[in-house]
């Protein structure tokens, strides 16, 4: 047993040297970063220091000697120019303004100098303005300029922003997600061409982003990790070593900034979980995940992807795949070991083909190329309930799904997008499912990140069970339609909702009550509470009947008018008074007072019909 006081002098201490190592770390790379972004000044400077030299080693040349080379005046007697009357000269003869011969006319040996020192001066400034362009033409110029501007932009935000390190497909999807709920975010790319297409991007607001390798922690800094701005760092590049890099840097330069990073390699992913526990998407883990859940609930798997895709997303088709039966996978790369494991815990017998075996490979493997009518027939294609194209190459994939139509049209197919560019193709085929790895992910992390209770919904959601998520569906398109509309959250607190506070203190505040329309409080507000988090109880779906408590925070869908008229509700005790209890109260102070004494309109407490109970 150690001395107490000691023990406790460490942990608190310990802690705060901990803080200030990392707040070191921190403002170091921070100045290297500023340094790195000031260095176009000192490279302007470096290129231009000997046409500078020269163009200045010219003009001091040609004014020396208009002041030592004799003239005359007006009346023909010696005169010397001053060094003034010189440098003035040569100003407007050098820069070719061409004033005239002042004070008094030249004499031919100072016109001969002035001559020679015109031929001098253009000379001095091609090359100077030559040595100019080459600088703006030179790749180094023109990085350092970018950055700095972009380094300007960064730290002009005022407003909470997301760090995105990738902005390749996923990149792009997330960010027009984000950029449609109003939040901003920042950019880090390898590509130019990628950068580039940010200034075409249809986005609301300015989104700085700079040509940059996101391992570099200078980088990083540059494009806002230290800004006390940031929320959020997302690692979306296609090399997940880049990604490991940057949630290293993130968990060591800013240990409070949730993170979160695409990964493939379950080894990587565990490397990555040794730094600050980030959060990691794997797609083809995930549409195992999602490919079982369609199994077992389709509607549960049908709810699941439409709010993942954020609104204005179209609901999507109820699949209805089979239960039982022999599965074919065609290709046993990453995508095809996740699904076979998938596909056999839920007591499926599966075929695997694959054209390029490693040695080991799973004893149910069937050696060819998988658009081979020859191979499919030996797989049994005819008496397979569903099949999933799976490789890595596109073409390879569509073949594949072309020959399994060809020969069972009734089969159950999914297959694998790898590039954008084919998403026309594959729009075309009659797929059942079709797995896009950069969609995947962009939806994951949208669903992380756009509203945490969304995420907490879609993790607890499987659990109730297929019936009651068909049920909510139902619902959501009685409210929203067939496309998903506006998603947010409320918290009952006295900062957030000071109109509520006394009601909710009384125990009566019941959730049908508060879902009023503030106009007609007969009719209920086109919004449905998905989630309500108390604490560490979770309700999802709660009845009309739920009694709500003050710090309660509520997870609803619906249209925008009734996202404005609850919080209207939320805030002005007015419209909360009419809403509980359908009394008119004047709004104003002085209209209380001139409603004194005479008779409140009190409406009928008539209640909207109950929702459904989850």
């Amino acid at each position: 047993m150690g001395n107490p006081l000691l023990i406790f002098w460490r942990q608190v201490f310990g802690q705060e040297d901990d803080r200030r190592r990392v707040r070191r770390a921190t403002l170091r790379v921070a100045a290297a970063s500023a340094a790195q972004a000031s260095a176009t000044i000192f490279l302007v400077m470096r290129r231009m220091r000997v046409p500078l030299i020269v163009l200045i080693t010219i003009f001091a040349v040609s004014v020396l000697g208009l002041t030592v080379i004799p003239g005359q005046d007006d009346q023909g007697r010696p005169w010397r120019m001053g060094f003034f009357d010189a440098f003035y000269v040569m100003s407007y003869t050098a820069t070719t303004i061409g004033f005239g011969e002042i004070p008094y006319a030249f004499t031919y040996s100072q016109r001969m100098w002035v001559t020679i020192s015109i031929y001098l001066a253009v000379i001095g400034w091609a090359y100077a303005i030559g040595s100019l362009l080459a600088l703006l033409q030179d790749r180094a110029f023109r990085s350092a300029l970018s950055l700095q501007h972009f380094t300007r932009k960064v730290a002009r935000l005022r407003e909470p922003f997301l760090l995105i390190a990738g902005y390749g497909r996923t990149g792009e999807l997330l960010g027009h997600s984000f950029d449609a709920l109003g939040r901003r975010f920042v950019v880090l790319d390898l590509s130019d061409e990628r950068i580039d297409g940010l200034e075409l991007g249809s986005y609301h607001a300015d989104v700085p982003g700079l040509t940059a390798d996101a391992r570099d922690p200078g980088h990083l800094a540059v494009a806002g990790l230290d800004h006390p701005c940031c929320e959020a760092v997302v690692a979306l590049t296609n090399d997940e070593e880049a990604n490991l890099a940057v949630v290293m840097a993130a968990a060591l330069l800013r240990p409070e900034l949730p993170v979160i990073a695409r990964v493939t390699s379950r080894t990587l992913s565990e490397r990555m979980q040794a730094f600050g526990n980030p959060s990691t998407v794997n797609p083809f883990d995930r549409f195992g995940d999602h490919l079982r859940l369609a199994l077992k609930a389709p509607a549960s798997y049908q709810l699941l992807t439409w709010l993942e895709s954020g609104p204005g997303a179209a609901l999507p088709s109820r699949g209805a795949p089979p239960r039982d039966g022999r599965w074919i996978v065609c290709g046993y790369g990453r995508l095809g070991r996740e699904l076979t494991a998938d596909l056999r815990a839920e007591g499926l017998d599966v075929t695997v083909i694959e054209s390029t075996p490693a040695q080991g490979e799973d004893a149910d493997l069937l050696v060819g190329d998988g658009s081979d009518p020859w191979v499919l027939a030996q797989a049994d294609l005819d008496r397979a309930v569903g099949l999933i194209a799976g490789t890595d190459n596109d073409t390879t994939n569509l073949s594949l799904v072309a020959a399994a139509r060809r020969s069972n049209p009734s089969l159950f197919v999914a297959a694998r997008q790898n590039r954008p560019a084919s998403a026309p193709l594959f729009g075309a085929m009659d797929l059942d499912a079709l797995l896009v790895p950069t969609e995947v992910v962009a939806h994951e992390v949208y669903a992380q990140l756009s509203t945490p209770l969304l995420w907490r919904f879609l993790r607890e959601m499987p659990a109730r069970g297929d019936r009651w998520a068909a049920d909510l569906v139902g619902r959501l398109t009685d409210v929203c339609g067939t496309r998903l509309q506006a998603l947010w959250k409320v918290r009952l607190t006295d900062e957030e909702a000071p109109a509520l506070g006394s009601w909710l203190a009384s125990g009566t505040a019941e959730l049908g009550t508060l879902l009023r329309n503030p106009e007609d409080r007969a009719d209920p507000l086109h919004a449905i509470v998905l989630l309500v988090v108390r604490g560490r109880e979770v309700t999802l779906a709660p009845g009309d009947d739920f009694v709500l408590r003050s710090g309660d925070e509520l997870l609803l869908a619906g249209w925008a008018a009734a996202r404005r008229a609850l919080d209207t509700i939320c805030v002005v005790d007015a419209v909360r008074e009419y809403v509980v209890t359908g009394r008119r109260v004047p709004s104003s102070w002085i209209w209380r007072k001139l409603s004194r004494g005479e008779p409140e309109v009190e409406e009928p407490a008539t209640r909207p019909p109950a929702a459904t109970r989850s």
